[in-house]
């Protein structure tokens, strides 16, 4: 990217100058590309126990959120990409236009038409002030019943003083991969040295949360639908003809139902038409008998076929 020096990406004069670089890398780091480590769901398991006073992060990343800790539980000691603004007149710039033009990899400018100055996210470039919620809550670690430290290497102040808040007869407990700051050096320190995961394994199976945990950070997993699928072994002919079976009965359960509400209703449709019709086709009925009868009686009869028939003509009925 032709940088002076590499933080230069992070540094609010060059940001002036050029913000390409750094639209460059939020592109990439930008919260919803990547899905949060069991670490940020233990923390998000503090939070739901009712355990966790605060969280202070150097984190940028969003990932604590996004495993489910609530921002007023978070203190991102060093900005993140939750909200962003201009840098001119502190305008602040709507999420859903700032995910749509670093996704074009584009450089969103203010929406103030009067303004038009660079927006950046609220993460703390070198040159800019920590924020006023890190100083106002920096004392919390005072009142804190446990104090745990993980992945860090406590070297980036005033951040790196937070554990020295901690008052001397409460534990700490370090989940990193080295020993850092002054870890160590107190009687109820607890050093949990090694990967960060790991670690809150460790940490939990020792609370009996281990369950949970695993539990509440695969419920983090975005393709858990698809991955059950995948998991999910293939079904023998004898279980797709079933499935078939099922869904043909369901069909024709449904269509039967249908026949039978459709029946019930041409019932009650035609019930009153049929007892309206049925003195008119009595009456009918009788007229049609009684043409009949008299059609009958005057009718000749078939003595020219059956000439035997003429001498009982008088005592028998003509045909």
């Amino acid at each position: 990217m032709n940088l002076p020096y590499a933080e230069a990406v992070f540094d609010i004069s060059y940001f002036r100058k050029n913000p390409l670089p750094f639209y460059a890398l939020a592109h990439e780091l930008f919260p919803g590309k990547y899905r949060p480590t069991i670490t940020h769901s233990f923390i998000s398991l503090l939070h739901k126990k009712g355990r966790l006073l605060q969280l202070f992060t150097q984190n940028i990343d969003c990932l604590e959120r996004e495993a489910g800790v609530p921002g007023d539980k978070i203190v991102e000691a060093h900005g993140s990409f939750a909200t962003q603004r201009c840098i001119e007149c502190h305008t602040e710039y709507p999420d859903d236009k700032m995910k749509e033009v670093i996704a074009k990899k584009e450089v969103p400018h203010c929406i103030r038409k009067t303004c038009d100055g660079l927006v950046k996210p609220d993460i703390v470039f070198f040159g800019e002030a920590l924020p006023e919620a890190f100083h106002r809550k920096r004392g919390l670690p005072a009142r804190a019943d446990l104090a745990i430290v993980m992945g860090t290497s406590l070297t980036v102040q005033p951040f790196a003083s937070l554990p020295s808040f901690v008052r001397e007869e409460t534990p700490r407990v370090l989940i990193n991969l080295e020993r850092v700051g002054t870890f160590g050096s107190r009687p109820d320190d607890v050093l949990l040295l090694g990967d960060c995961d790991d670690g809150v394994r460790k940490f939990a199976d020792a609370l009996g949360w281990r369950d949970e945990l695993e539990e509440l950070w695969e419920s983090t997993n975005p393709n858990e639908d698809e991955k059950k699928k995948q998991q999910a072994p293939p079904k023998t002919r004898q279980e797709k003809l079933d499935d078939e079976i099922e869904k043909l009965t369901k069909d024709i359960d449904a269509s039967l139902k249908l026949s039978s509400e459709a029946n019930e209703r041409i019932r009650g449709e035609l019930g009153d038409k049929s007892s309206a019709k049925s003195t008119s086709d009595s009456q009918s009925l009788s007229e049609s008998l009684t043409t009949d009868k008299v059609t009958t009686e005057a009718a000749p009869s078939l003595v020219h076929v059956f000439p035997h028939l003429k001498e009982d003509r008088q005592d028998k009925p003509s045909l």
